[in-house]
């Protein structure tokens, strides 16, 4: 039932019908009133300066937009980065190091997904979950970070940071629940917008491909991968964030007949201690040097 609701939920806002557009049509003056306060509540905040380098990449609308690894492969450009977020989907609440200088602090369960997957891919960065990014950032300051990255932050405005916005196309402009903007780009706000195609591009390979594959994937809106799979092959679409068990795994293995099960990196960070064959649709992301050398100089001169 879940998974039917979070589809239909991604088809209204990505893929409406005739009558999920009439419902958001509806729904219009709701928008108006939430898209309100979100700017006053922009407008009320005030940036503060934390005293170290911080630099958020996120993006206006729900679901996925290519964040992590976005985030990955900034940090490779850093000797002491922590990569802060909230942990949707974990078991635990509060502040919660999740990876240290010393290594993984906890598991996967009270890390969440995305976390344990920045701690698993940047073995030189600190990784801490909280809801409150303030709480989180003054930790890792503590902890000698040189600089942080805030995981989905564009919405943290009392917080002096780099703002980078990766734009996701969608049917309209509108803000919840009419539309996917959790937020408008606001005009006095300065931010730098990332498109694909000239900002980043997308490079996909498959390690360990076997013969006969099932997509079992538990990400944001996963037709977006539809682009990189093979041609024909079978799929099944979890919620985002899903907990993954060995039964139910199986039972698609069994039910397909198929050889592996082809998943992305972050469903592989919840798989991989069950003793399953698994294939990794391995996601990376090229970027372009302007961007690199302009978060670069944004850290550096925020250092000096």
């Amino acid at each position: 039932m879940k998974r039917t609701l979070v589809a239909w939920g991604e088809g209204y806002l990505y893929r409406p019908s005739l009558i999920q557009k009439l419902l958001a049509l509806i729904l219009l003056p709701l928008s108006g009133v939430y898209c309100l306060l979100a700017y006053l509540r922009y407008r009320r905040s005030t940036p503060k300066n934390f005293g170290i380098p911080i630099v958020s990449v996120g993006n206006l609308t729900v679901g996925g937009s290519g964040k992590t690894p976005l985030i990955i492969n900034l940090a490779h450009h850093f000797a002491q980065p922590a990569i802060i977020l909230r942990g949707y989907g974990r078991k635990s609440v509060g502040m919660l190091v999740v990876k240290d200088h010393t290594g993984i602090r906890c598991d996967i369960a009270n890390s969440g997904d995305e976390a344990m997957l920045y701690a698993t891919t940047v073995p030189h960065a600190i990784v801490i979950v909280s809801e409150k990014r303030e709480t989180a950032i003054e930790h890792a300051k503590r902890m000698g970070c040189e600089m942080i990255f805030l995981d989905d932050g564009y919405g943290k405005h009392a917080i002096q940071k780099l703002d980078l916005l990766i734009m996701v196309e969608t049917p309209n402009k509108f803000c919840l629940p009419s539309g996917a903007y959790r937020e408008a780009q606001w005009h006095s706000k300065k931010v730098f917008t990332l498109e694909e195609g000239s900002d980043f591009t997308r490079h996909v390979t498959i390690t360990d491909p076997t013969a006969n594959m099932v997509l079992v994937t538990a990400i944001a809106r996963p037709q977006r991968l539809d682009a990189y799979l093979p041609l024909g092959i079978e799929k099944y679409y979890f919620e985002d964030h899903h907990f993954f068990t060995y039964e139910e795994l199986h039972t698609i293995l069994a039910t397909t007949h198929a050889t592996s099960l082809l998943v992305t990196h972050k469903d592989w960070v919840k798989m991989s201690s069950f003793t399953l064959p698994l294939s990794l649709l391995n996601l990376t992301l090229e970027l372009d040097e302007t961007l690199i050398t302009t978060v670069k100089e944004y850290v550096y001169a925020k250092k000096d």
